[in-house]
């Protein structure tokens, strides 16, 4: 293909893709940032706490409506459900694991008995923010042993904030409570709420119009079928990567609009809330960190409630149990529980591997980045810097199989309704099951060196 020719494909990608997606896109979210708007707007004005909360409970449904129309009903079910389970458990010492029990008889029922599970997948975004919400209110009153729960209009307004409601993410009652006192309205209000917004709409474009044809129109490489089906493996995940990018930054818009994300200090007041890092997920350093920047919110939400609430099992079932907790809020998709306990194990294997590698080696070789006083001898040499490419290179090469099964197809039922068990072992039997055999053999050295 020429340069001409490519040219060409470029113009007519741009208008048939490019116009088209912008539109739609803009279409669907104006009324949503002109909510976040009107509520940042009701914050600021001189009323009491309670009519902030009514505002924000009210502006939230109708955000809610707007995107789910009546099927709204099921996310309010569930928020009422967790309040009356809130006051039935509020002398107990076990609010947590009382509510997280309440929560997932009701997303396992919705999921085995909800008919049109077209419909179930489009409530399901705002279902596990409210469901987020509220398992961490509620470990967080056994944590400081307080039995006064909030009041009914605190608790809706927390769970609708419109700001986080309909595209996430999870915000902690005291952010919520920080935003109803906000900062006046300012420029690096509302331009980093744009900056976020514009940054929403670039991911979407390479998402949808760039990633998918990747290869050859973008990039001019080919190869034999074995290398074809790994290019196209990552075209997949790229376009998988971007469209959370798109969901993320949008999210880190919605909620800066509507008065949440700021840090003060001294007076100093700067608007920078991060969902998610491109850059650490796209050239990564470890998985770990991978794990950490595809949601930050959520990855802190899951560290903070899960995690560490697991941890006297033992750090590698800890993993695991943070890693079901995910994909059961993701809901009971066989691609996606797949994806996360297969990124479970790969995270694993490669903490230990490395941590062990760096110890007998003496280098900064950890998953994470290393303290500029650690102890290690080696720490900038070049061999340390092409191990630490090695790992880098084999977390492009997971993410490009995990990311291989998020093809859209041609089949938008499929995509609605979730993929089957069989589209995941069709996509992976393609690639030979390399990833896994990849974290198996790393397993295995890692015993040896033990």
């Amino acid at each position: 293909m020429d340069l001409s020719t490519r040219v060409m494909m470029w113009q007519e990608l741009a208008v048939s893709c490019g116009f088209t997606t912008l539109h739609q896109s803009l279409q669907q979210v104006w009324r949503l940032l002109l909510l976040c708007l009107i509520c940042r707007v009701c914050f600021r004005l001189g009323v009491g706490s309670a009519v902030k909360h009514v505002a924000s409970t009210l502006i939230g449904m109708y955000g809610l409506f707007l995107f789910l129309e009546l099927h709204m009903v099921w996310v309010l079910l569930l928020s009422i459900i967790c309040y009356l389970g809130l006051l039935l458990c509020r002398h107990s010492s076990n609010k947590g694991l009382f509510l997280s029990g309440i929560i997932l008889i009701y997303l396992l029922i919705g999921e085995l008995h909800f008919f049109d599970m077209g419909t179930w997948n489009k409530i399901r975004g705002s279902q596990m923010v409210v469901a987020m919400k509220v398992i961490s209110l509620a470990f967080e009153l056994d944590r400081r042993k307080d039995n006064n729960l909030p009041g009914p209009a605190e608790f809706l307004g927390y769970v609708f904030f419109v700001g986080t409601v309909v595209f996430g993410p999870w915000i902690s009652l005291s952010s919520y409570k920080n935003a109803l006192d906000g900062p006046k309205l300012s420029y690096l209000w509302l331009s980093g709420s744009l900056v976020s917004l514009v940054k929403s709409q670039i991911c979407l474009l390479v998402s949808t119009c760039i990633a998918p044809y990747l290869f050859p129109l973008f990039l001019p490489l080919y190869g034999n079928s074995v290398t074809q089906k790994w290019l196209r493996a990552y075209e997949n995940a790229v376009s998988f990567h971007f469209s959370n990018y798109f969901v993320g930054h949008l999210s880190e818009g919605t909620s800066m609009l509507a008065g949440v994300g700021f840090t003060e200090e001294k007076d100093n007041i700067q608007w920078n809330m991060r969902i998610v890092k491109p850059l650490s997920v796209e050239m990564p350093r470890s998985m770990v960190l991978v794990v950490i920047s595809w949601n930050i919110p959520m990855s802190q939400w899951l560290k903070t409630y899960v995690f560490k609430t697991s941890m006297k099992l033992g750090t590698f079932p800890a993993i695991l149990v943070t890693y079901t907790a995910s994909a059961l809020l993701h809901g009971l998709s066989f691609h996606l529980g797949a994806v996360l306990l297969t990124l479970g194990f790969i995270t694993y294997v490669e903490h230990v591997l490395r941590k062990k590698l760096a110890h007998i080696l003496s280098a900064c070789i950890l998953s994470r980045p290393c303290a500029s006083d650690c102890s290690h001898r080696h720490k900038k040499k070049v061999w340390v810097l092409l191990l630490n490419l090695v790992f880098s290179l084999l977390v492009v090469f997971h993410l490009t199989y995990l990311g291989s099964m998020f093809d859209p197809g041609s089949d938008e039922q499929e995509v609605e309704e979730g993929y089957a068990a069989i589209h995941t072992i069709q996509r992976w039997s393609e690639l030979n099951w390399a990833s896994h055999w990849i974290v198996f053999a790393c397993w295995v050295f890692y015993r040896l060196i033990q």
